[in-house]
């Protein structure tokens, strides 16, 4: 009987599986070996697939709220979304990145670490997003293209103040060492939510332009800071808020997949914003076509640009 191509990747997941449990060395030898290359290149824009969210708890998609408890199924579809050349790169944790250095994934991609997944998805002290992931000392050693931190801020909660203490210091580190950092602010607040209550983003034009000025000045240095924003009614207004870089944030469009590309579409033409970063959206479309969907992402970020022919280890190198 031939092997179909889910028999061959599930192969692979076992041998990775061997590697991390009898030579996890083998990991340090996937970053040094990984074939970087620079942060913009062609058009000067990025498309970048999210994966960090399994790190803070936050496994729900739409309706099922263990979308993505499958790593294997998670790699899969990662190795999907990477066979398209115009993708550049994955955010993720520390296991995510791993994970795909060894599969041979990340050549020629960037590689962004997740800094702060502390913030437990409805934890009591979930405002309190400490770094528990990256930091900078382990994105230098595994040769990582930049960082990402979350940066939620709710007046009225005072754990609020020692995220942004805790971020600020990262910013002015990022910076001196010179490597690119990616801050994704929110004015959060608590509602209720049953017996208890839930943490929930403003996406007021006026909140998302608040926490861009904010997120903004962190830090003892702004020359690596980048910006990971919503999509919100005026983003015009967005825009006009920083001159420093910006991705747009993805988040989960399952209940209107159309009208978040149509939005994507018009935020992408603004002044500073350099591309998207987007994880479940792409990873798990409704209609569960991958590849459909990042095609898509890529037409719009790239359009006809074309992606030059870099040196990548394919699927199968564990």
């Amino acid at each position: 009987m031939n092997s179909t191509p889910e028999d061959d990747f599930a192969a692979v997941l076992a041998e990775l599986r061997e590697v991390r449990a009898c030579e996890p060395h083998r990991i340090d030898m996937a970053h040094a070996d990984r074939v970087r290359r620079p942060l913009l290149q062609h058009d000067g824009r990025l498309l970048i697939v999210a994966a960090d969210h399994p790190a803070r708890g936050a496994l729900g998609i739409g309706d099922d709220p263990m979308a993505m408890a499958s790593r294997d199924d998670l790699l899969h579809r990662l190795a999907a979304a990477l066979e398209n050349e115009e993708v550049d790169g994955v955010l993720g944790t520390p296991d995510v990145l791993d994970d795909l250095a060894l599969l041979g994934l990340l050549d020629g991609r960037v590689a962004i670490a997740s800094l702060n997944r502390g913030g437990l998805a409805g934890a009591s002290f979930e405002m309190d997003d400490r770094l528990t992931a990256h930091r900078l000392t382990d994105v230098l050693r595994d040769r990582l293209d930049m960082g990402k931190a979350l940066v939620r801020i709710d007046l009225d909660d005072p754990a609020t103040v020692r995220t942004l203490e805790t971020v600020a210091a990262e910013v002015s580190a990022f910076a001196q060492a010179d490597v690119p950092i990616l801050l994704e602010p929110f004015i959060s607040r608590r509602v209720p939510h049953g017996q208890a209550t839930r943490i929930v983003n403003d996406l007021s034009t006026e909140a998302v332009v608040r926490s861009v000025a904010i997120a903004s000045g962190l830090g003892g240095s702004s020359r690596s800071t980048w910006l990971k924003v919503p999509v919100v009614d005026d983003m015009a207004a967005v825009a006009a808020a920083t001159t420093l870089p910006m991705l747009l944030l993805g988040g989960d469009t399952s209940a209107d997949p159309e009208g978040a590309f149509r939005r994507w579409a018009d935020a992408l033409v603004l002044p500073g914003v350099r591309g998207l970063v987007v994880g479940r959206s792409l990873l798990y479309p409704p209609d569960g076509d991958v590849e459909g969907a990042v095609a898509r992402a890529v037409e719009l970020v790239h359009g006809a640009v074309q992606a030059p022919n870099l040196p990548r280890r394919r699927a199968g190198r564990a």
